[in-house]
């Protein structure tokens, strides 16, 4: 099995066999994955790897990662005030999103779709590669150099 610690840049030359992940396995750090060619690579990554990305270059070979489609909503955008409301009703969910010009892109989950319902915003559902927005990483740490104590 081949180790993975990070994608290759920029990316080679050469005839593309797919390792084929899903998204939610495609978030995780480590992983193992098969391409389709019976290659197998154990992932260990610091950042999670994006559909695209090529891990492993060998002889005519370039391994690349591949994401599953999926089942998703697409809510067509019209003006500015509209997408801000619906990606504040959408985060109140806690759920990702995707954006573009075609409009907001969250998976076809039965809380998403209920909340489009009843409020009566259109959407279609549709099979996608669902890469949503990376989120900004939070951080707290505790080294400081006077004593005192934090409730969480």
């Amino acid at each position: 099995m081949l180790r993975i610690t990070e994608a290759l840049s920029p990316v080679p030359e050469g005839t593309r066999v797919s390792v084929c992940v899903d998204r939610h396995q495609l978030a995780r750090r480590r992983w193992r994955g098969t391409a389709e060619d019976g290659t197998e690579f154990g992932i260990d990554v610091v950042e999670a790897l994006r559909h695209g990305d090529a891990i492993h270059a060998c002889g005519d070979k370039v391994y690349c990662i591949e994401q599953s489609a999926e089942g998703c909503c697409l809510v067509p955008l019209k003006q500015a005030p509209d997408a801000a409301h619906l990606g504040w009703r959408i985060g109140n969910l806690h759920f990702k999103a995707a954006f573009s010009e075609e409009g907001i892109l969250v998976s076809d989950d039965s809380a998403v779709v209920q909340m489009l319902e009843r409020e009566g915003i259109p959407f279609t559902r549709v099979q996608r590669i669902f890469q949503p927005a990376r989120q900004g990483g939070h951080s707290h740490h505790h080294d400081h150099a006077h004593a005192h104590e934090h409730e969480h």
